[in-house]
């Protein structure tokens, strides 16, 4: 039995043993792996800086227009959703006593001013006292304040608008009771729209009046709007380290609305002769940032890990300031499995490509 069981344990680690040796044999004379990527000549281009932003478009003017005076509303001059112009009526309270009480103090003002009139001349040749004079002459005075006065009431009453542009949905009705201060109507003029953001303090000198700024909102994607700066806030926030910026943006097409959320593009001047790769290229790391240059070896294509130095990103591009030159290749793809030095095989692929419409889910 201790001989069965000897030679029975004996077989299995000879075995084993027999197993590991096949198995390095075959480790040793296995080809060395190949592994497929896709890659890019590097090029040199132009390249536009830019300092991006956020902000919410503005328009050029805008104002909710509201009543200063309680009353009923006789008259809504104004459909919702048209263009109105400056000075045009938009909604008439009613004025019928404001009217009789004006046409009342008219009908006597010809009286009173004939009265001084006549007051004052009797008063130079010294037939009438100095009090009577003065009575007829604050009487007649005060009459035509009164008119000035009432005027005024009436248009009060009359609402007005007080500059150009679109009104929005009314909030009134016709014979609806209205209080002091009750919205009306919103008015914008949105010929011009603005954007105001705030950027680094690190980035004032490089930013000034009348710089191009090219704004992206959600609705236009893919659309540039072109604008320039108008306004810079003198004033650094001490709090947030943070100035605001002030963009006008033309609006002929009635595209942009207020309130849109906006990222800005504050342009800055072009560089030549700069290195890019897609971001895909990229390998990023804690240890930072890294690509694979192709480089041929004994009739072999083999990959170097190199660190680079990053910049700017728009959307799949990247601007590379160190580590890479034109003329190089770089992997682009397939850099999962790779190692500095190992044995690669370029192939073409549409993998990095982005589709021309992203596919619903």
């Amino acid at each position: 039995m201790l001989l069965i069981a000897i030679l029975l344990f004996g077989s299995v680690i000879g075995f084993n043993l027999f197993k590991q040796q096949k198995i390095a044999e075959y480790m040793a004379n296995r080809p060395e792996a190949e592994f497929p990527v896709t890659v890019t000549e590097v090029k040199a281009v132009d390249w536009v800086p830019v300092i991006e932003a956020i902000g919410f478009i503005e328009p050029n003017q805008g104002v909710t227009v509201a009543n200063e005076t309680s009353g009923v509303i006789d008259k809504i001059a104004f459909e919702s959703g048209t263009q109105v112009k400056e000075g045009q009526e938009l909604v008439l309270l009613d004025s019928a006593v404001e009217k009789a009480n004006l046409k009342s103090a008219e009908a006597k003002l010809p009286a009173a001013e004939a009265k001084y009139k006549r007051y004052q001349g009797l008063y130079k040749k010294g037939s009438i006292s100095k009090e009577a004079y003065d009575d007829a002459e604050a009487n007649y005075f005060s009459l035509r304040a009164d008119i000035e006065s009432l005027k005024a009431a009436i248009d009060r009453r009359e609402i007005k608008a007080p500059f150009s542009g679109v009104v929005g949905i009314r909030n009134v009705y016709l014979g609806q009771y209205l209080q002091a201060g009750t919205d009306i109507v919103r008015l914008e003029d949105t010929s011009v729209m603005r954007l105001r953001f705030t950027v680094p303090q690190t980035d004032i000198s490089r930013i000034h009046m009348d710089q191009e700024v090219d704004i992206f909102v959600d609705a236009y994607p893919e659309m540039a709007f072109k604008g320039s700066i108008t306004a810079i806030e003198p004033a650094v926030n001490v709090q947030s380290g943070l100035i605001q910026v002030q963009a006008d943006i033309p609006n002929s097409d009635g595209k942009l609305r207020s309130g849109m959320f906006a990222r800005a593009n504050i342009i800055l001047p072009k560089l030549e002769n700069q290195v890019t790769l897609p971001q895909t290229a990229i390998t990023f790391t804690l240890y930072g940032d890294n690509v694979y240059i192709v480089s041929d070896e004994d009739g072999e294509q083999r990959v170097t890990q190199q660190v680079v130095k990053v910049g700017e990103r728009t959307k799949d591009i990247a601007h590379i300031l160190e580590g890479v030159k034109p003329g190089d290749v770089v992997v682009t793809s397939g850099q999962v499995r790779l190692s500095n030095h190992a044995k690669v095989r370029v192939v073409e692929s549409n993998a990095t490509t982005p589709p021309a419409e992203t596919p619903m889910l």
